[in-house]
């Protein structure tokens, strides 16, 4: 009796754990998609939403040309419109995440239309943290490999 009494115990925890596991997912999905999207749309106030600032902060971009751009972290909270996305519209996919207590990094594949319809492909990795129970991306890696 004791035996079946501990092993639905274990069964609950580790349903317990791993639906956790699921809603952490799932809320930084969130927050990329709408990071991507806030971007694309000009919002000013929704992209800085989805960021914190942090001393170790990096933002880095590498061009199909071999350029590499060092982004200032502190673009993200001067962002200015004009200097955001023209519209249109990214797809996220093949989603890779390694999530610890209040830190994440996170792999992902884009595919980026812009509002003329081409096409520009990347593999991004994200830095994410925990801040004040909301996940927020502290930096990120992003590799542009083919554009239209």
């Amino acid at each position: 009796m004791k035996w079946k009494l501990a092993l639905s115990f274990i069964i609950s925890l580790t349903a317990f754990a791993y639906s956790q596991k699921i809603d952490e997912e799932t809320a930084i999905k969130k927050l990329l998609e709408k990071e991507s999207a806030t971007w694309r749309a000009k919002d000013v106030q929704g992209h800085l939403d989805c960021w914190h600032i942090q001393p170790y902060s990096r933002i880095l971009v590498s061009l199909p040309n071999g350029q590499t751009i060092d982004v200032p972290p502190t673009a993200m909270q001067n962002e200015k419109p004009e200097t955001m996305g023209n519209g249109g519209f990214a797809l996220h996919s093949n989603y890779k995440m390694s999530i610890t207590e209040n830190n994440a990094w996170v792999s992902h594949d884009e595919v980026s239309t812009d509002a003329e319809g081409k096409r520009t492909w990347s593999y991004e990795i994200r830095l994410l943290e925990k801040i004040k129970g909301q996940w927020k991306l502290v930096g990120q890696s992003l590799h542009i490999y083919k554009k239209e």
